[in-house]
């Protein structure tokens, strides 16, 4: 099967923690057995958490910056805690809890390991393994636990923290999932109790030896938790391969690495979890896209959590189990559906990635249903800085770089200036939708320098009456009636989007420019109204739509003798006061 480029580190920044997770599935399929010791399928589902009192302020538990990294508290889970600000001093510890754990069970050869070569690393166990991507029919549904996260819902801001915090989350895991990562996260991260031993190096960093002590502890109780009904060999061998992996895990930045072993309806049931944060600046719109342009085989949602905007990705992989840690010897194949959410950080450079993985297709919905339970707790701090790229500028804010992203997106069109109809009035362009009158102006032109061609300007020109027209006036009239121009002086018009007429007469008083005339922009001064001006001579009378009717005059009466007997006989009647002799019975 060839390796899809989708999971290498160059082509993809959460590569490191994807690989952790196919790992920790390869671990749970080879070394869990019908010894192993399961919680039962209601512990993922048994607390609610919305009901703890602290449920809503996880920020108000003193977690951090001096506290353990995750602590489980009664009646509400393990809460977890990471951020930007503390990354540790990145000490190797994998090899000195490897040899401690060694030492705590007596020695022995560990699964698919040589005991006398000194030293025991993953590379031993074929480890770390790659995901590939399965085959699309085997592709997990969009369960209805992960879809109901679309939905709208109401959001809360970052807690804000001192200057110098960074950012920082913390959420809730159920229990049932037992935590590979120590208590005090890796070494440098934060204060320990556990004090350093008295036989340590002398150039040895006491931060280091605590770390190392803790961890050591802490995966030689989960061992025992997983293998109690089992002798001491499978409790070495889950331990100290799971050591070997340490400096894996935080490498890939991962803060919690966690597997679940439940038994759902009398059959044996296993899960893998990780928890990480990696440098992606990317707002969520565009990772999303990202995701669903690479990952052809995967279905991508753009979903909204209580902390912000995310996206979830559901997908089928394939991870080997390599031949030192299967039972029988050989390299084979296991296929897990898998679900990831990636949720921004509001310091707009680092994105927060659940994801979770099961090898048993029927118990998707249940590990799906505690996943969103788990989006759904994430919870962010912040102290106002952004995060810094790799140049050390400050990366933008996620509503910044989201505006960009739509303005890129949506660019705005200039239509072509239109010319005016014919009519009466004076043209103006009326302004389009999106016209700010608070706009910056550009400066007005030199009086000598030569008129520059104006941009194409968006509206509608229409015909607008001056101030002081009168349509009930009798020169209005007669001019409407005879299209003949009013007796109005005509002056030169600007409308206030640089449009200026001239020299050419309407009935409603205005001046209008010949088509085709070429006419510069006003000066920056107001223009002068130069002396009413003879009437032009009118123009040509254009031919006209319509049906020409004839209006009585206002002391016409239809129903005297001689309105009656020209209807009648169709001749014209009598009008006294016509000024001429070709009258008609409508004056």
């Amino acid at each position: 099967m060839t390796q899809d480029v989708q999971f290498s580190a160059e082509a993809n920044p959460f590569a490191a923690a994807e690989q952790v997770c196919a790992t920790l599935g390869t671990l749970t399929d080879a070394l869990f057995d019908e010894h192993t010791t399961r919680h039962p399928a209601g512990s993922l589902s048994a607390l609610r958490p919305a009901e703890h009192p602290a449920a809503e302020a996880l920020f108000g538990l003193p977690l951090a910056p001096n506290g353990p990294v995750h602590a489980a508290l009664d009646g509400l889970g393990t809460v977890i805690t990471a951020g930007t600000g503390r990354p540790g001093t990145g000490a190797r510890v994998a090899e000195r809890v490897t040899t401690a754990l060694h030492h705590r069970y007596g020695g022995g050869a560990v699964r698919g390991a040589i005991a006398d070569r000194g030293t025991t690393s993953a590379a031993l166990f074929q480890l770390p393994v790659t995901g590939e991507f399965a085959d699309p029919k085997l592709r997990p549904p969009f369960a209805p636990a992960l879809a109901a996260l679309a939905a709208g819902q109401q959001t809360r801001q970052p807690v804000e923290l001192a200057t110098g915090a960074g950012a920082e989350v913390r959420l809730v895991v159920p229990p049932g999932f037992h935590p590979l990562t120590s208590p005090g996260g890796p070494a440098g991260v934060s204060a320990r109790t556990v004090p350093a031993p008295t036989g340590a190096a002398a150039g040895d960093d006491p931060a280091t030896v605590a770390a190392a002590e803790e961890l050591t502890t802490h995966l030689a109780e989960v061992a025992e938790e997983l293998f109690s009904g089992g002798g001491a060999q499978p409790r070495r061998d889950f331990a100290v391969i799971a050591a070997t992996l340490v400096d894996l895990v935080h490498d890939a930045g991962a803060v919690y690495a966690g597997v679940c072993a439940l038994e759902v309806e009398d059959r044996a049931s296993e899960a893998a979890l990780v928890v990480s944060l990696a440098r992606h600046p990317q707002p969520i719109t565009a990772l999303a896209t990202e995701l669903a342009t690479v990952r052809r085989h995967a279905e991508v949602w753009t979903v909204l959590l209580p902390a912000g905007p995310a996206a979830v990705l559901v997908e089928g992989r394939t991870a080997p189990v390599p031949g030192p840690l299967a039972g029988d010897g050989q390299r084979r194949w296991v296929v897990t559906s898998a679900v990831e959410a990636f949720v921004p950080l509001p310091d707009g450079g680092t994105v927060l990635c659940v994801q979770l993985s099961t090898a048993q297709p029927e118990d998707w919905e249940l590990y799906t249903e505690a996943f969103a339970e788990l989006l759904k707790s994430v919870q962010f701090g912040w102290d106002g800085e952004p995060a810094r790229t790799s140049a050390g500028t400050p990366a933008a804010a996620p509503d910044a770089a989201a505006a960009v992203a739509a303005a890129a997106a949506d660019p705005v069109v200039t239509e072509p200036e239109q010319a005016p109809v014919g009519g009466r009035g004076t043209p103006v362009l009326v302004p389009p939708a999106d016209f700010d009158p608070f706009a910056p102006v550009a400066d007005a032109p030199v009086a000598d320098a030569e008129p520059q061609e104006r941009a194409p300007r968006k509206g509608t020109p229409v015909m607008i009456p001056p101030p002081d027209f009168d349509p009930f006036s009798p020169e209005a009239v007669a001019s409407l009636l005879n299209d003949t121009p009013a007796p109005v002086a005509a002056a030169p018009a600007t409308d206030p989007f640089g449009t200026v007429t001239a020299e050419r007469s309407d009935p409603f008083g205005t001046t209008l420019a010949p088509q085709g005339a070429a006419v510069p922009p006003p000066p920056s001064a107001p223009p002068t109204v130069p002396a009413p001006a003879a009437p032009a001579a009118p123009a040509a009378e254009a031919p006209r739509k319509g049906t020409p009717v004839m209006i009585p005059p206002p002391d016409f009466d239809p129903f005297s003798p001689e309105a009656v007997a020209s209807l009648l006989n169709d001749t014209p009647a009598a009008d006294p006061s016509a000024s001429t002799p070709e009258t008609s019975p409508f004056g």
